[in-house]
Order: C-alpha cells, then structure tokens, then sequence
C-alpha cells in the first residue's frame, strides 16, 4: 500500500464509504418492502418487484449477503484510514482516524441511508436488486456457510425457518390495516371490511330477534283472526305455531296466502299445505358459518334454539347482511338511534331492551358483550338482582342510573359515557 498515493487512498476510502451507504440503504430497503404490495406488483408483471420477491424467498441468505458486504468494505475502510491517519499525524493518528470513521460511517453510510430508504423503500429497492442479484450469484458459496452456521445457531434458539417466512395477517391484524386506510377507502367500505372480518367472532344468537318478539300466527285460532293477522301483517314469512311458539308448524310465505287468494282457496286446509319446513340454528353458530349454511341450503330464515332445543329466536339471510353492509331500510326492528337519546348534560337515555352490540356500534362504546344481549339484561347480571328501585352502578366504566322501572322491568336507564364522567370530576 506504500506505492499508493494518499490521494488516491482517500478516493477509494470515499468509494468504499458509498458502498458501505448501498448496502445500509439496500437492506432497510428491502426490509421495509410491503410485502402485499410487492406481491400485486410481481403478479402485476413488475419487473423490479419479481427481482425483490426472488431475492426474498431466501430473507436470511439476502440479510447474510448484505452484512458479508457491508462489513468488508468497513474494514477496508477503517485499514485504509489509518494508513491515512498514520502518513498525515504520525501513529496517533490512527486513533483519531478511527473516531473520525465512526462517525463518518454513522452518518453518510447508516442513518442517512437507512432513513431515506425507510422513507422510500421501492426507489431503494428495486434499483438495488441489480446489483445484489449477480452478487449473489458470486459470493453464493460464502454466503451459504454463513448462513448454515447462523441457522443453526437460530435452531438452538428454538427460531425455524418457517417462523422467519411466516408473514400471514390474523384478522385483527387485518382490521387494523382496514381501519389505518382512511386515505384510500371511504369510511362506508372499511366499515363492510371490518364487519366481514367481525363475522366469525358473532354468533347468530348476538343478533337474532329474541324470542318475546317474533311475530307468529296460532293456527288453533279462529279462520277469521287467522286471516286478519296474515292480511296486517309486516313480515313476508310469517311463523305459525300451535296455542305456543314452542309448537312451531313452520312458516308461510304471504305471496303463497295471496295466491290462493286470488284463486278464492284460501282456507286453513290449504294454508297448512303451503306451510315450509323451517331451518334450525344452534345458538352458538358463528356468522360467517351460518352464511355458508344458508347459501348451501338455499335458506333465508332459521330458528335459534338452544342446547335442549329451545326455540330462542329467529335469524334471517338480511340480518346477517346487515352486520356487513349496515341496517337497510326496509328493516322494522328500531336502529339505536331511535332508542338512543342525548340529554343536555352529555349523558343519554337508552331503552332497557336496546341491544348493547348495536348501542356499542352507534356511539362508539365498550359496553360488556360477552354475557347479556341488552341494557337490561346487563344491568341485572351486574347487580345479580331484579332492581326494586332506582339504582346507580358503574358497568364496563360507564356510570349506570335506572331511571323508569316498572314491572320488574328495567324501561330506561341513563349512562354518562367515561369521559364525560372524568370531565365532571376534574370540574368539581
């Protein structure tokens, strides 16, 4: 190195300190990938991005590629430097010259590369994949022994391959990423993502019409009643049962009744003829598997019953839909908004029967789901008493007043959210 000149040794210090910055900046690049875009982009036919999946299959043997490069021209630079150091300051030279690399290094060849591919990781990446492909090629057998030996050091680890190549997304991880895309979805799109993705953590009982509110016909009863009940009827499938719904017969259609109107048929003879069989439900079925259920039996009602075949309620193919894409408008069950009313003092009056799930959607709260379907019911489970008066609690961090009691019945109850609560204790 005697016969080099110290102006070209500080060339090709400040060549190896642009290599060093290449690969600082190609590896953060190449991690920082969006690997879900990167595959849109090779399936796209991108050329660049097929040249980083490649190199991707293998992130260990691209990492140990990397680093063998980055760390020889280090130490090439750090040798150079100190004979540098060495001709210009004597032998104390090299010490300072070590410091002054450091910190040479950190700046130009670490953080500002790694930042700006960070930033920018496909304008790093793909340019760089020209380079690191053929390198790959030639430095192959050094990069394999090093990475043998690193493997087996991560095995003793307990890591395995598979984990380093596992880049699958739970679904809650997907929600988040729906939910972090305001810039690209309308809020009305994310919502119908995320309630996809909810289906399979609601069972059709969270959202079927209880049992106390469906809407049948006894057949038992007089022909008149009976005609008078289909004629003002609200549903198109109506239930019929005998004297109680526990004796369910099955359901009609109101265009069947209407056609044998028309035909002047109509009798209870034949309207028991035109009965459909019904389709029954355990109560723990998750949604997204009743959904299936319902496409494959080509069904759009079921009745939930219970482990010992009690009849709990009814889900329809429209509520299901409904948790995706919001209440339609033809629904007649009343929307939180109806059961929902803002008082002055930043608290609201709520139902007693409102569902607490479709409470927590509309005003962006965290009421307990995991037991009782409604207001009430929620309030008795925490107080594990039927209320004879008017009572306070704090449920799920939301204080909790009964405000109409009748009947053994909670009517209304008023609940101040947790931060308006926090706000008035801050005031006093």
């Amino acid at each position: 190195m005697d016969s080099i000149s110290t102006g070209m040794l500080c060339a090709i210090l400040g060549i190896l300190i642009l290599i060093s910055a290449y690969f600082s900046g190609s590896e953060t690049g190449l991690m920082s990938l969006n690997r879900y875009r990167l595959r849109h982009l090779e399936n796209n036919g991108h050329k660049g991005a097929k040249r980083v999946g490649k190199l991707l299959k293998r992130p260990d043997q691209l990492i140990g590629l990397i680093l063998i490069g980055n760390n020889l021209v280090n130490v090439f630079a750090s040798l150079i430097a100190g004979v540098i150091a060495e001709r210009l300051i004597g032998g104390a030279g090299i010490f300072y010259a070590g410091l002054l690399l450091t910190l040479v290094i950190l700046i130009f060849a670490e953080v500002t590369p790694k930042t700006l591919a960070a930033i920018n990781p496909e304008k790093i990446a793909f340019p760089s994949s020209f380079i690191l492909r053929p390198l790959m090629k030639l430095l192959f057998p050094l990069v394999v022994a090093v990475n043998y030996i690193t493997n087996g050091i991560l095995k003793l680890l307990g890591v395995s391959q598979q984990d380093m190549e596992n880049h699958s997304l739970s679904s809650e991880e997907l929600k988040t990423v729906v939910n972090e895309s305001s810039a690209l979805l309308p809020k009305r799109d994310q919502n119908m993502l995320v309630g996809i993705l909810d289906l399979e953590n609601v069972t059709v009982e969270d959202i079927m019409i209880p049992r106390n509110e469906l809407f049948g016909i006894d057949i038992n009863q007089e022909w008149k009643k009976i005609q008078r009940q289909l004629t003002h009827a609200s549903h198109t499938r109506v239930l019929l049962y005998r004297d109680n719904i526990d004796d369910v017969v099955g359901y009609i259609h109101v265009r069947d009744a209407l056609k044998m109107l028309s035909k002047n048929q109509f009798t209870k003879a034949t309207l028991l003829r035109a009965v459909r069989e019904l389709y029954f439900i355990p109560e723990k079925t998750p949604l997204n598997v009743q959904l299936l259920k319902f496409q494959r039996a080509k069904e759009r009602l079921g009745l939930v019953v219970d482990e010992y075949g009690d009849i709990q309620g009814l889900v329809t193919l429209e509520d299901i839909l409904e948790e995706i894409v919001g209440d339609f408008t033809t629904t007649k069950t009343p929307t939180p908004s109806e059961e929902v009313t803002p008082q002055p003092d930043g608290s609201f009056l709520i139902d007693g029967s409102a569902n607490i799930r479709d409470v927590n959607k509309e005003m962006d709260w965290q009421l307990p789901t995991d037991g009782p379907k409604t207001i009430s019911g929620l309030i008795i489970e925490h107080l594990e008493d039927i209320p004879q008066a008017k009572l306070s609690a704090k449920i799920g961090g939301y204080p909790v007043e009964i405000v109409d009691l009748s009947d053994n019945m909670i009517k209304t109850v008023r609940i101040l959210p947790e931060f308006v609560a926090q706000t008035h204790e801050d005031e006093r």
